[in-house]
């Protein structure tokens, strides 16, 4: 048997981009200007944080000392004060014994559940989990369970299935997709009777959720506990780019000397892990943003409902909006971006449940009165 040309494998990647376009699930990358001037509601900087002159400040003088990248991996170039500082400062926010930072919470969610795993745990996943979560759950390797979305007694069960087990049970606080908030103390007590670890992705409730914006595992009182571990990305609320495991002490060493995505890979630029360092005192003590956050959250919900479109009530700042199909959101959110406002367009395979919506998220940088404008735009467009 001959080996097919190379026109034959480029023809089969067109035959599945034109059954994708058929299909509605065609993604197109779109230039954005630095004075971008749309209405942001598709963007994850829930606390207006990004372009804060503290950050931007803290960034520009690390810059200056540091240059534009850390030019190597920590445990070859060396560990900065920056990357120092704000995993300290991290650790404490969260109650945790440590903290460690990565290149990128997708980095940070593949690291530590592959770092974990170890041959027979039973990793146990939300079906609403991210997709970097789901491809730390194939990285490692391990058996996956993959359970029904938030809820408990479908992961005791699952639990139940492999007594003795070592086990990890995975799940997002409040999910990226549905904005909907995880039971995290019940899926702690299920996983504390059977002697498994709770892994949190906390990405969507840093700097939102808890006193001082310690994150939903913070809030819901799980701060500490030795078998629960965080990770975070620090790209959303706290506007800048990374991700962050947190945990008990021993984990730290563990990571340092097995987790590939810390060994072999690029650290965190120094100015931007300074930028975010500062970001994390303004939202520690950005009470008001995050008070402004759940009265803009509340107001939309209002508006798109009484509009008689299907809204999830949110637990932080996503709000997801059904659609009809995939075709009609890649057109609702056409439409709105015609009209200045950007939204997220969410569709399969980024759906866990192979519908369609429009991503909402708040963004109390945006003057208020472009956010409600905004809003009757998404209702003028909707399908």
């Amino acid at each position: 048997m001959t080996n097919p040309a190379p026109a034959g494998w480029l023809a089969t990647l067109e035959r599945r981009a034109q059954l994708r376009g058929r299909a509605g699930l065609t993604r197109v990358l779109r230039p954005r200007p630095a004075d971008d001037n749309v209405t942001d509601l598709a963007g994850n900087d829930y606390l207006g944080l990004a372009r804060h002159p503290k950050v931007t400040a803290a960034a520009a003088e690390a810059l200056r000392g540091y240059g534009l990248g850390a030019t190597g991996s920590r445990l070859v170039r060396g560990a900065t004060d920056a990357h120092e500082r704000i995993e300290d400062a991290l650790a404490a926010l969260a109650g945790a014994d440590f903290a460690l930072v990565y290149s990128s919470g997708y980095l940070a969610n593949l690291g530590v559940i592959r770092a974990l795993s170890r041959p027979g745990t039973l990793l146990v996943n939300d079906a609403h989990n991210h997709a970097s979560l789901i491809d730390g759950c194939r990285l490692a390797g391990a058996r996956t369970v993959t359970v029904d979305h938030a809820d408990p007694d479908a992961v005791a069960a699952a639990l139940a299935e492999a007594p003795g087990r070592p086990a990890i049970v995975i799940t997002e606080s409040v999910f990226s997709v549905d904005g909907d908030l995880a039971p995290l103390a019940e899926l702690h007590a299920v996983a504390r009777r059977h002697g498994a670890l709770l892994l949190v992705d906390d990405a969507h409730a840093l700097g939102v959720l808890g006193e001082r914006g310690a994150g939903a595992v913070a809030d819901a009182g799980l701060a500490g506990e030795p078998d629960v571990v965080i990770t975070a990305t620090l790209a959303k609320a706290l506007g800048g780019a990374g991700g962050v495991v947190a945990g008990p002490t021993a984990l730290r060493q563990h990571l340092l000397d097995t987790g590939r995505t810390f060994i072999y890979d690029t650290a965190l630029p120094p100015a931007v892990a300074a930028g975010v360092h500062a970001a994390l005192d303004i939202a520690a003590a950005g009470e008001p943003l995050r008070a402004e956050l759940r009265d803009r959250a509340l107001t939309a919900t209002t508006r798109l409902r009484d509009a008689g479109l299907a809204v999830p009530t949110p637990a932080a700042g996503v709000l997801s909006v059904a659609a009809p199909d995939a075709v009609a959101a890649v057109a609702w959110a056409g439409a709105c971006r015609d009209d200045g406002v950007a939204v997220g367009c969410f569709r399969p395979p980024s759906t866990p449940d192979n519908r369609s919506r429009l991503r909402l998220t708040i963004n109390v940088g945006v003057p208020r009165a472009d956010f409600e404008h905004a809003l009757d735009v998404i209702v003028e467009h909707a399908p």
